[in-house]
Protein backbone atom coordinates (compact mmCIF):
# COMPACT_ATOMS: atom_id res chain seq x y z
CA UNK A 1 0.00 0.00 0.00
CA UNK A 2 1.54 3.19 -1.46
CA UNK A 3 -1.24 5.83 -0.01
CA UNK A 4 -3.85 5.69 2.34
CA UNK A 5 -6.02 8.84 1.74
CA UNK A 6 -9.68 6.40 1.17
CA UNK A 7 -11.20 3.55 1.69
CA UNK A 8 -10.53 1.64 -1.07
CA UNK A 9 -6.55 2.13 -0.41
CA UNK A 10 -7.38 -0.48 2.30
CA UNK A 11 -8.96 -3.32 -0.37
CA UNK A 12 -11.17 -5.70 0.90
CA UNK A 13 -13.16 -3.91 4.64
CA UNK A 14 -13.90 -7.32 6.49
CA UNK A 15 -10.37 -8.29 6.18
CA UNK A 16 -9.16 -4.90 7.52
CA UNK A 17 -11.17 -5.09 9.83
CA UNK A 18 -10.25 -8.38 10.89
CA UNK A 19 -6.77 -7.88 10.95
CA UNK A 20 -7.73 -4.45 13.06
CA UNK A 21 -9.44 -6.86 15.71
CA UNK A 22 -6.00 -9.06 15.29
CA UNK A 23 -3.77 -6.09 16.00
CA UNK A 24 -5.79 -4.61 19.03
CA UNK A 25 -5.17 -8.34 20.46
CA UNK A 26 -1.35 -8.36 19.63
CA UNK A 27 0.07 -5.00 19.37
CA UNK A 28 3.33 -5.63 19.87
CA UNK A 29 3.95 -8.55 17.54
CA UNK A 30 5.43 -7.25 14.46
CA UNK A 31 8.17 -5.48 16.16
CA UNK A 32 10.45 -7.01 13.22
CA UNK A 33 8.69 -5.52 10.15
CA UNK A 34 9.16 -2.01 11.74
CA UNK A 35 13.05 -2.41 12.93
CA UNK A 36 15.43 0.13 11.35
CA UNK A 37 12.22 1.95 9.68
CA UNK A 38 11.78 5.56 10.12
CA UNK A 39 8.24 7.13 10.31
CA UNK A 40 8.20 10.71 9.39
CA UNK A 41 5.38 12.70 10.72
CA UNK A 42 4.87 16.16 9.18
CA UNK A 43 2.10 18.55 10.86
CA UNK A 44 1.04 21.83 9.17
CA UNK A 45 -1.46 21.99 11.88
CA UNK A 46 -1.56 20.80 15.49
CA UNK A 47 -2.76 17.52 16.92
CA UNK A 48 -3.14 15.61 20.04
CA UNK A 49 -5.07 12.17 19.24
CA UNK A 50 -3.35 11.65 15.92
CA UNK A 51 -0.17 12.62 16.59
CA UNK A 52 -0.12 10.31 19.81
CA UNK A 53 -2.04 7.89 18.69
CA UNK A 54 0.01 7.36 15.00
CA UNK A 55 3.44 7.70 17.03
CA UNK A 56 2.07 4.99 19.36
CA UNK A 57 1.36 2.56 16.50
CA UNK A 58 4.71 3.35 14.74
CA UNK A 59 6.25 2.38 18.00
CA UNK A 60 4.60 -0.98 18.60
CA UNK A 61 6.02 -1.59 15.16
CA UNK A 62 9.53 -1.34 16.31
CA UNK A 63 9.83 2.12 14.05
CA UNK A 64 11.76 4.78 14.59
CA UNK A 65 9.71 8.43 14.89
CA UNK A 66 10.33 12.11 13.43
CA UNK A 67 7.81 14.36 14.20
CA UNK A 68 8.12 17.74 12.31
CA UNK A 69 5.73 20.72 13.33
CA UNK A 70 6.03 22.94 10.19
CA UNK A 71 5.25 27.08 10.64
CA UNK A 72 5.28 26.37 14.56
CA UNK A 73 8.20 28.58 14.94
CA UNK A 74 10.46 30.90 12.67
CA UNK A 75 10.90 28.43 10.39
CA UNK A 76 8.20 28.33 7.67
CA UNK A 77 7.53 26.40 4.13
CA UNK A 78 6.34 28.14 1.27
CA UNK A 79 3.29 26.24 -0.65
CA UNK A 80 2.81 27.96 -3.36
CA UNK A 81 4.34 27.75 -7.12
CA UNK A 82 5.42 31.07 -9.16
CA UNK A 83 5.61 33.09 -5.86
CA UNK A 84 8.54 35.82 -5.39
CA UNK A 85 9.82 34.36 -1.63
CA UNK A 86 10.04 38.00 -0.16
CA UNK A 87 8.85 37.04 3.26
CA UNK A 88 9.14 34.99 6.13
CA UNK A 89 8.95 31.88 4.28
CA UNK A 90 12.35 31.05 3.88
CA UNK A 91 12.26 27.46 2.14
CA UNK A 92 10.23 25.90 -0.51
CA UNK A 93 8.27 23.00 -0.19
CA UNK A 94 9.47 21.29 -3.55
CA UNK A 95 13.17 21.44 -1.98
CA UNK A 96 11.87 20.56 0.91
CA UNK A 97 9.76 17.42 0.53
CA UNK A 98 12.93 14.99 -1.30
CA UNK A 99 14.80 15.99 1.71
CA UNK A 100 11.98 14.89 4.05
CA UNK A 101 12.06 11.59 2.19
CA UNK A 102 15.68 11.09 2.01
CA UNK A 103 15.60 10.95 5.98
CA UNK A 104 12.43 8.22 6.38
CA UNK A 105 10.65 5.10 4.89
CA UNK A 106 7.30 6.13 4.90
CA UNK A 107 5.25 10.06 5.45
CA UNK A 108 2.41 10.39 7.76
CA UNK A 109 1.14 14.55 6.70
CA UNK A 110 -1.68 16.81 8.51
CA UNK A 111 -2.09 19.32 6.76
CA UNK A 112 -5.87 21.43 6.82
CA UNK A 113 -7.95 23.19 4.59
CA UNK A 114 -7.76 26.84 4.46
CA UNK A 115 -11.86 26.98 3.41
CA UNK A 116 -11.35 29.74 1.53
CA UNK A 117 -10.63 28.33 -2.07
CA UNK A 118 -12.59 24.98 -2.41
CA UNK A 119 -10.85 24.22 -5.86
CA UNK A 120 -7.65 24.37 -4.06
CA UNK A 121 -8.47 22.33 -0.90
CA UNK A 122 -10.76 19.54 -3.09
CA UNK A 123 -7.60 19.16 -5.43
CA UNK A 124 -5.49 18.34 -2.07
CA UNK A 125 -3.21 20.43 -3.36
CA UNK A 126 -0.25 19.86 -0.44
CA UNK A 127 -0.85 16.52 0.13
CA UNK A 128 -0.37 15.78 -3.19
CA UNK A 129 3.20 17.13 -3.69
CA UNK A 130 4.21 15.13 -0.80
CA UNK A 131 3.11 11.91 -2.88
CA UNK A 132 4.54 13.26 -6.44
CA UNK A 133 7.93 14.33 -4.85
CA UNK A 134 8.60 12.69 -1.58
CA UNK A 135 9.31 8.80 -3.18
CA UNK A 136 7.74 7.11 0.04
CA UNK A 137 4.27 5.97 1.15
CA UNK A 138 2.33 8.41 1.95
CA UNK A 139 -0.84 8.16 4.31
CA UNK A 140 -3.06 11.31 5.66
CA UNK A 141 -3.34 12.44 9.38
CA UNK A 142 -6.07 14.76 7.64
CA UNK A 143 -6.09 16.34 5.12
CA UNK A 144 -8.09 19.40 3.82
CA UNK A 145 -11.26 17.32 2.67
CA UNK A 146 -10.43 13.50 4.32
CA UNK A 147 -9.64 12.10 7.59
CA UNK A 148 -9.31 7.58 7.09
CA UNK A 149 -7.35 7.18 10.19
CA UNK A 150 -10.64 8.56 11.88
CA UNK A 151 -12.93 6.38 10.00
CA UNK A 152 -11.17 3.57 10.37
CA UNK A 153 -11.24 4.00 13.69
CA UNK A 154 -14.77 4.90 14.18
CA UNK A 155 -16.08 2.13 11.82
CA UNK A 156 -13.98 -0.30 14.22
CA UNK A 157 -15.65 0.60 16.80
CA UNK A 158 -19.28 0.25 15.60
CA UNK A 159 -18.37 -3.50 14.46
CA UNK A 160 -16.95 -3.49 18.72
CA UNK A 161 -20.26 -2.03 19.86
CA UNK A 162 -23.50 -2.74 17.22
CA UNK A 163 -25.82 -5.51 19.01
CA UNK A 164 -27.42 -6.10 15.23
CA UNK A 165 -25.69 -7.30 12.14
CA UNK A 166 -26.70 -4.02 9.77
CA UNK A 167 -26.98 -1.02 12.66
CA UNK A 168 -28.27 2.06 11.36
CA UNK A 169 -25.46 4.92 11.78
CA UNK A 170 -26.64 8.34 11.64
CA UNK A 171 -24.04 11.51 10.58
CA UNK A 172 -25.54 14.72 12.18
CA UNK A 173 -24.19 18.22 11.70
CA UNK A 174 -24.19 20.16 14.95
CA UNK A 175 -23.76 23.84 15.76
CA UNK A 176 -19.99 25.46 16.44
CA UNK A 177 -19.03 28.87 16.76
CA UNK A 178 -16.35 28.06 14.20
CA UNK A 179 -15.90 27.16 10.83
CA UNK A 180 -14.49 23.54 10.63
CA UNK A 181 -13.27 21.83 7.68
CA UNK A 182 -15.47 18.89 5.91
CA UNK A 183 -12.24 15.98 6.18
CA UNK A 184 -14.20 14.32 9.50
CA UNK A 185 -17.81 13.85 7.74
CA UNK A 186 -16.37 13.35 4.59
CA UNK A 187 -14.46 10.05 5.54
CA UNK A 188 -16.97 9.41 7.74
CA UNK A 189 -19.72 9.36 4.82
CA UNK A 190 -17.23 7.67 2.66
CA UNK A 191 -16.45 4.49 5.07
CA UNK A 192 -20.14 4.33 5.93
CA UNK A 193 -21.21 4.15 2.49
CA UNK A 194 -18.52 1.49 1.80
CA UNK A 195 -19.86 -1.00 5.06
CA UNK A 196 -22.86 -2.93 5.87
CA UNK A 197 -24.73 -0.51 8.06
CA UNK A 198 -27.97 1.41 7.24
CA UNK A 199 -26.14 4.92 6.56
CA UNK A 200 -28.22 8.29 6.95
CA UNK A 201 -27.07 12.11 7.06
CA UNK A 202 -28.68 14.87 8.53
CA UNK A 203 -28.33 18.50 8.44
CA UNK A 204 -29.77 21.94 7.98
CA UNK A 205 -29.90 22.85 4.10
CA UNK A 206 -26.96 23.94 2.56
CA UNK A 207 -24.60 21.79 4.11
CA UNK A 208 -24.83 18.99 1.69
CA UNK A 209 -21.56 17.22 1.67
CA UNK A 210 -19.78 16.57 -1.67
CA UNK A 211 -21.39 13.75 -3.73
CA UNK A 212 -18.27 11.62 -4.03
CA UNK A 213 -17.92 11.24 -0.26
CA UNK A 214 -22.16 11.34 0.23
CA UNK A 215 -22.28 8.56 -2.08
CA UNK A 216 -25.60 6.40 -1.65
CA UNK A 217 -26.65 7.72 1.61
CA UNK A 218 -30.23 8.78 2.58
CA UNK A 219 -29.87 12.31 3.09
CA UNK A 220 -32.54 14.04 5.93
CA UNK A 221 -33.11 17.18 6.61
CA UNK A 222 -35.58 16.15 9.66
CA UNK A 223 -32.93 15.65 12.49
CA UNK A 224 -35.46 13.83 14.78
CA UNK A 225 -36.74 12.05 11.97
CA UNK A 226 -33.80 10.38 10.57
CA UNK A 227 -32.60 9.65 14.90
CA UNK A 228 -35.47 7.50 15.07
CA UNK A 229 -34.50 3.92 15.74
CA UNK A 230 -30.72 4.46 15.05
CA UNK A 231 -27.98 2.46 16.95
CA UNK A 232 -25.13 5.08 16.71
CA UNK A 233 -25.65 8.74 16.48
CA UNK A 234 -21.80 10.21 15.01
CA UNK A 235 -22.54 14.03 15.78
CA UNK A 236 -19.99 16.51 13.76
CA UNK A 237 -19.67 19.98 12.96
CA UNK A 238 -18.55 21.40 9.38
CA UNK A 239 -18.95 24.17 7.84
CA UNK A 240 -20.25 24.99 4.16
CA UNK A 241 -19.14 22.67 1.36
CA UNK A 242 -20.29 24.33 -1.20
CA UNK A 243 -21.98 22.22 -3.26
CA UNK A 244 -25.43 24.12 -4.03
CA UNK A 245 -23.13 27.64 -3.62
CA UNK A 246 -19.58 27.87 -4.46
CA UNK A 247 -19.62 31.37 -2.94
CA UNK A 248 -20.44 29.98 0.64
CA UNK A 249 -17.48 27.50 0.91
CA UNK A 250 -15.87 27.90 4.51
CA UNK A 251 -18.86 29.61 5.71
CA UNK A 252 -20.97 29.50 8.89
CA UNK A 253 -24.66 29.26 7.60
CA UNK A 254 -26.35 28.27 10.19
CA UNK A 255 -26.06 27.82 13.78
CA UNK A 256 -29.60 26.40 14.97
CA UNK A 257 -28.94 25.26 18.60
CA UNK A 258 -31.76 22.39 18.39
CA UNK A 259 -29.40 20.47 16.34
CA UNK A 260 -27.16 20.11 19.28
CA UNK A 261 -27.28 16.48 20.85
CA UNK A 262 -28.86 16.58 24.35
CA UNK A 263 -30.88 13.51 26.14
CA UNK A 264 -34.16 14.08 24.46
CA UNK A 265 -32.73 13.85 21.00
CA UNK A 266 -30.46 10.66 21.90
CA UNK A 267 -34.35 9.21 23.65
CA UNK A 268 -35.38 9.42 19.68
CA UNK A 269 -32.97 6.29 19.28
CA UNK A 270 -32.88 2.80 20.01
CA UNK A 271 -30.78 2.95 22.56
CA UNK A 272 -28.33 4.73 20.22
CA UNK A 273 -24.21 5.20 21.35
CA UNK A 274 -22.92 8.71 20.80
CA UNK A 275 -19.97 9.21 18.76
CA UNK A 276 -18.01 12.23 18.11
CA UNK A 277 -14.24 12.31 17.26
CA UNK A 278 -13.32 14.72 19.83
CA UNK A 279 -12.29 17.42 20.87
CA UNK A 280 -15.63 18.39 21.34
CA UNK A 281 -17.27 21.66 21.95
CA UNK A 282 -19.86 20.73 24.88
CA UNK A 283 -22.82 22.79 24.83
CA UNK A 284 -22.92 23.53 21.33
CA UNK A 285 -21.84 19.77 19.55
CA UNK A 286 -23.30 17.93 22.68
CA UNK A 287 -24.70 17.87 26.04
CA UNK A 288 -22.72 17.16 29.10
CA UNK A 289 -25.17 14.04 30.27
CA UNK A 290 -24.50 12.50 26.72
CA UNK A 291 -21.20 13.01 26.13
CA UNK A 292 -20.71 11.23 30.24
CA UNK A 293 -22.99 8.76 29.65
CA UNK A 294 -22.62 4.97 29.82
CA UNK A 295 -23.62 5.29 25.67
CA UNK A 296 -21.23 7.39 24.99
CA UNK A 297 -18.21 6.39 23.18
CA UNK A 298 -15.75 9.04 22.54
CA UNK A 299 -12.85 7.43 25.08
CA UNK A 300 -13.21 4.00 23.11
CA UNK A 301 -13.71 5.97 19.68
CA UNK A 302 -10.62 7.44 20.32
CA UNK A 303 -8.30 4.90 21.71
CA UNK A 304 -9.12 2.60 18.08
CA UNK A 305 -7.07 5.55 16.83
CA UNK A 306 -4.23 3.44 17.82
CA UNK A 307 -5.15 0.58 16.27
CA UNK A 308 -5.97 2.04 12.73
CA UNK A 309 -2.90 3.46 12.20
CA UNK A 310 -0.95 0.35 13.19
CA UNK A 311 -2.93 -1.62 10.53
CA UNK A 312 -2.13 1.07 8.34
CA UNK A 313 1.34 1.45 9.06
CA UNK A 314 1.75 -1.94 9.25
CA UNK A 315 0.15 -2.56 5.46
CA UNK A 316 2.56 0.06 4.54
CA UNK A 317 6.03 -1.76 5.82
CA UNK A 318 4.82 -4.30 4.28
CA UNK A 319 4.87 -2.84 0.75
CA UNK A 320 8.37 -1.52 1.21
Amino acid sequence: MKTFFNVEDLGNLNDALAEAKEIKNNRFGYQEIGKNKTLLMIFFNNSLRTRLSTQKAAMNLGMNVIVLDVNAGPWKLETERGVIMDGDKSEHLLEAIPVMGSYCDIIGIRSFAGLSDRDFDYAETIVNQFVKYSGRPVFAMETATVHPLQAFADLFTIEEYKQTARPKVVLSWAPHCKSLPQAVPNSFAQWMNAADVDFVITHPEGYELDPKFAGNAKIEYNQKKAFENADFIYAKNWSCPGVSNIADYGKIINKDPSWTVDTEHMSWTNNGYFMHCLPVRRGLIVTDDVIESDHSLVIPEAANREISAEVVIKRMLESL
